[in-house]
């Protein structure tokens, strides 16, 4: 359990390392990047989990879940 506590707490204070959106937080990336990236391949290792998981957060609108962790860590 608290490994997965971790991740969570991690991911609300990743942001983009490279490109267009390079230092936006995860969360806050727009939906259609974060479509097109699942479509053409995430990337690997932590952030491509990362990267997974918003997409599933924001796919069932649970951001509010990664944006409220962001909040209470920061």
């Amino acid at each position: 359990m608290e490994q997965n506590q971790q991740f969570l707490i991690d991911l609300a204070k990743a942001k983009m390392p490279f490109g267009k959106f390079k230092d936006r937080f995860l969360i806050d990336l727009p939906e259609h990047y974060i479509v097109w990236y699942k479509n053409k391949g995430l990337p690997k290792g932590k952030l491509g989990q990362q990267m997974a998981l918003v997409y599933e957060l924001k796919l069932n609108g649970l951001e509010d879940i990664i944006r409220k962790i962001k909040r209470d860590f920061s």
